[in-house]
């Protein structure tokens, strides 16, 4: 029972078992797509409860950190899609769901990825919220420019930033001051992976039937998911290390340069559009859990290859937090 318990609290696992039961047992997701927002949310208020309200006391630090959420969710890995699909993509349906694709803000799990991953919480939220106000901007004007025919509500993209990042915010502080930050510690990791299981099963789940009937469509897409994000990565990590940026830094620049909201991208798909616009998004999501399962991975090995002594303590409580 124990073994169970340890497994079922694995973050991996649980991943593989939301992209399993996504594929194998799809008729829960259009009832379970409900409680993707609810789901979010709670992620996003217990992984925000680990930035002090102490953070929040310059506003003029905001500038910068939001500044960078830009450039690396626009400037670069929007563009890296752009520049990918225009030499790859000769299909008009699937050159649009890349252009929606690009024209998204990042994924709301950039930040609590960036939590257990041990990244720079701080710059993974200013950062995700300056990109999400950008895109305000930034998401017609792509539309206007790159695709034929397409219309963006502004207002439905600010319901997001309240809804998930304003709200949640908001709401950690609140429980930060009533001091329940060490009595939800213990469940903090546990909860946050079974929120992204539920997120993670409803994508899959409801565009299932889209990525096996066009399967024929996956290799062209599947190689940029895989270029914008593993090999993109690689790169932003390479750069970061030759400027000596810190590692905690060097992760959140990381996903925040190859993360996209897939969610987004895939509902103004099949919005404004049709199915097939919806397949790079639908691909994306699978090569975004299996990047995100590689992160966790390598950041294990490199602690346990930095501190082989202290790395076992360790692991074992992270197994019983997260």
């Amino acid at each position: 029972m124990a073994k169970l318990k340890t497994i079922l609290r694995n973050r991996n696992t649980i991943f593989l078992l939301a992209l399993a039961a996504g594929f194998s047992f799809p008729s829960a997701a259009p009832t379970i797509r409900h409680l993707v927002l609810p789901a979010l949310a709670l992620a996003m208020t217990l992984s925000t409860m680990e930035i002090g309200n102490d953070s929040f006391a310059r506003p003029r630090t905001l500038l910068f950190p939001a500044l960078i959420g830009i450039v690396m969710s626009y400037v670069v890995l929007g563009n890296v899609i752009i520049v990918l699909s225009a030499l790859l993509i000769r299909e008009e349906a699937l050159w649009t769901g890349f252009v929606l694709l690009a024209a998204v803000p990042p994924a709301i799990a950039v930040i609590p990825f960036s939590g257990f991953l041990r990244g720079n919480g701080w710059m993974s939220m200013v950062g995700t919220i300056g990109a999400y106000l950008g895109a305000l901007v930034i998401m017609p004007i792509m539309a206007l420019t790159l695709l034929r025919s397409a219309s963006f509500d502004p207002f439905k993209l600010l319901m997001i930033v309240l809804e998930l990042i304003v709200l949640p915010l908001a709401l950690s502080r609140l429980l930060i001051r009533k001091g329940w930050r060490e009595r939800i510690e213990p469940y903090r990791g546990t909860a946050i992976n079974w929120s992204f299981f539920i997120v993670l099963y409803a994508m899959i789940g409801l565009n299932r039937d889209l990525l096996i009937d066009e399967a024929k469509s996956f290799l062209l897409v599947a190689l940029i998911c895989l270029l914008s994000t593993f090999l993109l990565g690689l790169l932003i990590d390479w750069v970061c290390g030759l400027f000596h940026i810190t590692k905690e830094t060097r992760t959140s620049l990381v996903l925040l340069g190859t993360l996209k909201n897939q969610g987004l991208s895939s509902g103004l798909a099949l919005t404004l559009f049709g199915r097939e616009e919806a397949i790079p998004s639908a691909v994306a999501t699978i090569i975004m859990i299996a990047f995100i399962m590689w992160l966790d991975f390598r950041k294990r090995r490199d602690r346990r290859n930095h501190d082989p002594e202290g790395g076992g303590r360790r692991s074992q409580l992270e197994k019983r937090s997260v």
